[in-house]
């Protein structure tokens, strides 16, 4: 949930922080006094478009920065954060925005840098912002069939992976099909640049690992002289009359010669000897090795040139002789395939066959458990439909598959098997059944959306969902109805809803009152959380106009006590 908010220069906000709570929050206040914006800055601060006109006038930026709270450790914005680097301490996600008055945005997850791209996938996963004209992925028929797979998710989502597989697979071999399918001259000219290449990087002769291995001889050639004196140095250093391996020798004897008479001085004998012949060895070895060393400046050319050679094979084929030669290997088994195109077609055209059939029988199971849940879900709409007393109102999943596969005609398969999904409504006795965005009433469309609302706020695991006036344009029962299903989805998610309606803002369980007002010769928006009495103020303002009446007051009070025996 969004716990806290912070705004400095955002439009007509000064500076403000605003701490927010479980359960439904509403932010009530007269037009204009900034109610909208609070919600905008939120939008802005999940990966909404920003504009230098957000940035308040004669500031040079605007900051806004939300602190989000998730228990839920399956939440999506956990693997989010795992795969962009984002340490979440105790599930604590904090989102900062700075938007410049020259057009730049930066964002912040957690105090690390982020895209606007990445800010934006992970605020969707967060904040859920619908208005009266705008119900995001509820109004987006292309999102209709995610819905439908997230009512019934553990069962479709088993389904859809094992369907993933296969249709992933099937897609690469239509590629490669298309791919040794196109015309003569294409692959004509496809050929030979295959064949120039192998022939290039055969004629090279190269060996595995040769670049690391001449790497290290061109730099001990080229630092000869320094490894020369090195080991001419600690030769000299052990080996000769008074040098070390002398002296080591003499302490050796020393000690050797008194061991019969002391543990100690045994014990240490024995420890000085092994060390003794160890550098009596290390010393044989340095001379040796002091003897074979010898500079040929013509090698060191002779292996600049070699190396510049596989340097530019590696400019066209690949950052290692390895991965050179890997390449080769895959350049002759596509000369190979093309050589032999025919009958490479004939094998890809039985392989695409054979898959699409699994791929299919797989769709179709995948089409089965999504007609399930349409009916299942059918009904739940229905009934939420009763509750917001669209009694008439028709709800319907319609499926446009193609369900029948032939191998003169195979089936369109996509990512979704093949499937497309639509939700269609008739809000009136004898209408027919619409597309969901084609509905024209504005109240019919809240209660809509809302009904869907109730039905898939959890599924979609966003942790805040957010109503801007949604209520508009409705009244009486139907503005309780509304009320209470708002209430009913803080149950499952934080509910925060600008509102105008006496009847939602009485079941909100946190009241904000949003005004403006004039400070040092600028305007400023404050945000107030009311108490019990000054809630039964702003309902009665609500009810009545800005005039208090004691009827109006009274007509609050009652107001209030009817919604909190409804919310129990």
């Amino acid at each position: 949930m969004l716990t806290e908010l912070s705004i400095r220069n955002f439009t007509i906000i000064d500076e403000i922080s605003i701490q927010f709570q479980e359960g439904l929050t509403v932010l009530t206040g007269e037009t204009g006094a900034g109610k909208s914006i609070i919600i905008d800055a939120i939008q802005l601060l999940i990966g909404g478009r920003g504009s230098v006109e957000f940035v308040r006038h004669k500031s040079k930026k605007a900051d806004l920065e939300g602190l989000f709270i998730i228990d839920d450790q399956q939440h999506p914005v956990f693997s989010l954060a795992e795969q962009y680097g984002i340490t979440l301490s105790e599930g604590e996600l904090v989102l900062e925005r700075t938007i410049t008055n020259r057009g730049r945005s930066i964002c912040r997850v957690n105090g690390k840098l982020v895209t606007l791209a990445i800010l934006r996938e992970i605020g969707s996963h967060l904040v859920d912002i619908h208005t009266q004209h705008e119900t995001q992925s509820l109004m987006d028929s292309s999102y209709h069939i995610e819905l439908l797979d997230h009512y019934n998710f553990e069962q479709i989502q088993k389904a859809k992976e094992e369907y993933l597989l296969l249709y992933h697979k099937l897609v690469k071999l239509k590629k490669r099909y298309r791919e040794l399918s196109e015309n003569e001259q294409k692959m004509a000219h496809r050929l030979d640049l295959l064949e120039f290449q192998y022939n290039e990087i055969e004629q090279a002769e190269l060996q595995p690992d040769e670049d690391i291995l001449l790497e290290k001889e061109r730099e001990q050639l080229a630092n000869f002289e320094r490894i020369h004196q090195a080991i001419s140095e600690a030769y000299n250093a052990l080996y000769g009359e008074n040098k070390g391996l002398d002296w080591f020798h003499i302490a050796q004897q020393s000690l050797q010669g008194a061991s019969d008479y002391d543990a100690f001085i045994k014990e240490k004998a024995e420890a000085l000897t092994n060390t003794y012949y160890n550098i009596e060895e290390m010393t044989y070895d340095l001379r040796q090795y002091l003897d074979e060393l010898s500079f040929n400046p013509e090698q060191l050319n002779v292996i600049e040139a070699r190396l510049n050679e596989i340097d530019r094979l590696k400019k066209k084929y690949g950052p290692s002789v390895i991965e050179i030669l890997d390449y080769m290997g895959k350049v002759a088994e596509e000369i190979e395939q093309i050589t032999h195109k025919d009958s490479h077609l004939q094998q890809l055209a039985y392989q695409i066959t054979e898959l699409e059939k699994d791929a299919y029988l797989e769709a179709k199971q995948l089409h089965e458990l999504r007609v399930q849940a349409a009916e299942s879900l059918t009904d739940d709409i229905h009934q939420a439909f009763k509750e917001l007393f669209l009694e008439h109102a028709k709800f319907q999943v319609t499926f446009e598959s193609h369900d029948k596969f032939t191998i003169d005609k195979r089936t369109s398969l996509h990512e979704n098997g093949f499937d497309q999904v639509h939700f269609y409504i008739s809000t009136n006795p004898g209408e027919p059944l619409k597309e969901l965005n084609k509905i024209a009433s504005g109240g019919e469309l809240s209660r809509i959306m809302l009904a869907l609302k109730g039905i898939f706020a959890k599924q979609e695991q966003t942790t805040s969902v957010i109503f801007d006036e949604v209520d508009t344009g409705v009244s009486g029962r139907v503005a309780q109805a509304m009320a209470d299903k708002i209430h009913h989805i803080s149950n499952d998610s934080q509910v925060l809803c600008i509102t105008h309606l006496p009847q939602v803002a009485a079941m909100a369980d946190t009241h904000l009152f949003i005004q403006k007002m004039e400070k040092q010769g600028r305007t400023v928006t404050a945000v107030t959380e009311l108490n019990k009495i000054e809630k039964v103020d702003e309902l009665s303002r609500m009810l009545t106009g800005s005039q208090l009446t004691e009827t109006a007051i009274q007509h609050a009070t009652e107001l209030l006590e009817l919604a909190e025996k409804r919310k129990k």
